[in-house]
């Protein structure tokens, strides 16, 4: 992600160096993208409607390079449990453990995913409980839930809402969080693929494309209508690990690419 925010920099100035920029460009490096862009996608979302292009150095997708013209919906959801407490080792019988049936919610969830094909459910920040003598009152947990189309959206919201309600006297909550809408591939998109693809070509590597996973905020313009290419960064690897990498031989093609792309659109 640092590396594509340097590299659109830098092809955004070469191509201003060169006189070349024949439209208005605004460029927005937001803070919150990775917890869904809450804050940020009211103005994201305004700013796209007042250009005709969007332009996403998110990293490029495996060994090949690929770009992004779609990307799967994705909801975010907050669980909280409620029990009822009780001293751990004299009076536990009486007492209901948030964490006990929190735990059951997360086998449940992510039991569900579909992983070549989807949707798929991942649960992380788990919190609960304060001493471990203590039967645990509360447990919240969040869900991150994926889906590659509509259906399989409001499968995962029927799903999430079906979790509410009370089991083994523990209290369930569920709140909606972020979402980020699917983008799938149209034609302004794939006009703007098209000509990288030209580019690239030009610049004498291939430029495959596709829909991918894991959330951008070309989501929100790529569902507005608005001609979106995405995974315009950085090729690399281990995305999210202690592994994660840039391949420095990609950091010329791609960011001449951007410039190419920025210096061309009018």
């Amino acid at each position: 992600m640092k590396g594509g925010t340097v590299m659109a920099l830098a092809a955004l100035r070469a191509a201003i160096d060169a006189k070349a920029v024949k439209l208005p460009v605004t460029l927005i490096v937001n803070p919150d993208e990775e917890i869904g862009s809450p804050a940020s996608r009211e103005l994201i979302e305004a700013e796209a409607k007042r250009h005709k292009y969007v332009l996403i150095p998110e990293p490029a997708k495996g060994p090949r390079g690929e770009v992004t013209t779609g990307r799967h919906a994705f909801q975010r959801f907050f669980l909280t449990t409620h029990g009822r407490p009780a001293h751990s080792g004299w009076t536990n019988r009486d007492g209901r453990s948030a964490v006990r049936v929190m735990a059951q919610l997360i086998e449940e969830l992510e039991s569900r995913s579909d992983l070549d094909n989807g949707p798929t459910y991942a649960v992380g920040v788990v919190h609960g409980g304060r001493w471990v003598n203590c039967v645990p009152v509360t447990c919240s947990a969040q869900a991150l839930c994926v889906s590659r189309d509509d259906a399989t959206f409001a499968e995962i919201g029927r799903a999430m809402d079906g979790l509410v309600g009370v089991r083994s006297d523990v209290r369930i909550e569920v709140e909606r969080g972020p979402v980020r809408p699917l983008w799938t591939a149209h034609t302004g998109t794939m006009g703007l693929y098209e000509r990288a693809r030209r580019i690239a070509g030009e610049l004498g590597f291939d430029l495959p494309h596709a829909q991918h996973g894991g959330g951008s905020d070309g989501n929100f313009t790529g569902a507005l209508g608005i001609a979106t290419l995405d995974g315009l960064g950085v090729m690399g690897g281990g995305a999210h690990t202690h592994e994660e990498h840039i391949l420095v031989s990609s950091l010329v093609p791609r960011a001449t690419l951007l410039a190419r792309l920025i210096a061309e659109l009018e």
